[in-house]
């Protein structure tokens, strides 16, 4: 049995946010290479992949353990019904495969530690970081 893992966020109309979700796949998978040699990103809708995609590029690489890991802070409609259904659906077309959906992010002291390192971020630049600056972000 090979355990593959599928990261999947809402999916955005913007290019920027979807390539954020394919770095994250790709530095989760180099991470913990050693535990997860197959490793996919996924949108919920709105751009590709889809989650259909994703379980069916895992499966194309040898995985028939599939762990859905939202890419989302809280507990919503997406986490209860949506991504389990469009999973369930992807594990249909399937057979011998299962899958499983983690928790979202939620409320964690690695959270924490990365609002943190947010806020400070911003303070410590007198308000007036590289990212921000110039921008409605920032006044």
């Amino acid at each position: 049995m090979q355990t593959a893992i599928i990261i999947v966020d809402h999916g955005s109309r913007m290019a920027e946010s979807n390539r954020l979700l394919e770095q994250v796949a790709e530095a989760f998978g180099k991470r913990f290479s050693e535990r997860y040699a197959i490793v996919e990103p996924a949108h919920m809708e709105l751009a590709e992949p889809s989650i259909a995609a994703a379980y069916h590029r895992c499966v194309e690489r040898g995985g028939d353990r599939i762990v859905v890991c939202p890419f989302f802070l809280g507990p919503g409609k997406h986490w209860t019904g949506d991504i389990p259904r469009l999973t369930a659906e992807a594990c249909s077309k399937h057979p011998g495969t299962r899958y499983h959906v983690t928790p979202p992010l939620g409320l964690d002291d690695l959270i924490l530690e990365l609002l943190q390192k947010r806020v400070e971020g911003c303070a410590n630049s007198d308000f007036s970081c590289d990212s921000c600056r110039g921008t409605s972000r920032s006044g």
